[in-house]
């Protein structure tokens, strides 16, 4: 268990690091993350994410922020403690999850400012998530399938879970197929998605992973309910600069994913699921009918 600092505690820790900014306010957050997370706030009215966890998850959080520190959309380190037992970061001010707007704008913004500042991944040998890799893209992706069939139990029929396997044995067979390894930010979910009047303004909590840009891509198009359609997806696409893959295959690669973001909402946002389960059905109709492909895949 990690004890919370002082306000005095903090200054003085700020101090060691010659940040010249007194702080006079302190709130706990709440989240997923096993750590401690403090929004601090100062004189000069900035506003800070102080954060203690495992030092291995700050170091790779830390090197994917620095990595892609470019982006306007994600948070600045300021300081970080020798051993990696905490740092600090600008804090994005708005609100999480919802007045999100149109997906197909925020998923533009999100392309334009941070999947197409994406860098290659060097080390050969990993897929998924970097604490717990994985032999290969097929591996990680069957992980999930399996997960989400658990959470799902019979609210969908067994024929949907050898459905979604069929399409996931087709696509990712071959790690060559997979293309290119990027360094990704892991969890692009409307959850870790931060608004200003119904504008994407910020990505928050990094979950960093190796593999295709499109994984982060299709996450967050199927991270929340709404517009789950062809026109959202491919006017959003259409702006990923690298990456790319033939359309055919992003309509399948889509389906898994929402078949995995189904599992996740029977786990943590019930609330969501009946939205989920129509997008589903009509997405499960649109691969069930591909020859329909031939209207929608025309460059």
């Amino acid at each position: 268990m990690i004890l919370e600092p002082t306000i005095q505690e903090i200054n003085e820790l700020f101090q060691s690091h010659q940040i010249n900014d007194e702080i006079v306010g302190v709130q706990r957050l709440s989240g997923t993350t096993s750590g401690l997370v403090l929004r601090l706030e100062s004189t000069q009215d900035n506003k800070y994410i102080l954060k203690f966890d495992d030092p291995s998850q700050i170091q790779l959080v830390q090197k994917l922020l620095e990595t892609y520190q470019n982006s306007e959309l994600l948070p600045k380190i300021l300081l970080t403690a020798q051993d990696s037992s905490y740092f600090v970061y600008t804090f994005i001010d708005g609100t999480t999850h919802f007045n999100r707007g149109l997906k197909k704008s925020w998923l533009t913004l999100l392309v334009k400012n941070l999947f197409n500042k994406y860098v290659h991944y060097q080390e050969n040998d990993i897929w998924g998530r970097i604490e717990y890799p994985r032999k290969t893209w097929k591996e990680f992706n069957q992980i999930s399938i399996e997960e989400a069939r658990i959470n799902i139990g019979n609210i969908l029929p067994l024929d949907d879970y050898n459905f979604v396997n069929s399409k996931a044995k087709k696509i990712f067979d071959n790690d060559i197929d997979q293309g290119e390894k990027f360094l990704l930010h892991g969890d692009t979910g409307v959850h870790n998605f931060v608004y200003n009047q119904s504008t994407l303004i910020g990505v928050i909590d990094p979950s960093p992973m190796v593999g295709p840009i499109i994984y982060d891509f299709l996450y967050a198009f199927c991270s929340s309910p709404d517009d789950i359609n062809i026109e959202t997806l491919f006017s959003s696409f259409e702006f990923l600069e690298q990456g790319h893959i033939e359309k055919s295959r992003l309509i399948e690669e889509a389906l898994i994913h929402l078949y995995c973001r189904i599992g996740l909402s029977v786990k943590h946002h019930p609330d969501d699921l009946p939205e989920y389960l129509k997008a589903w059905n009509e997405w499960k109709q649109l691969c069930e009918r591909e020859g329909q492909w031939r209207i929608y895949t025309i460059d």
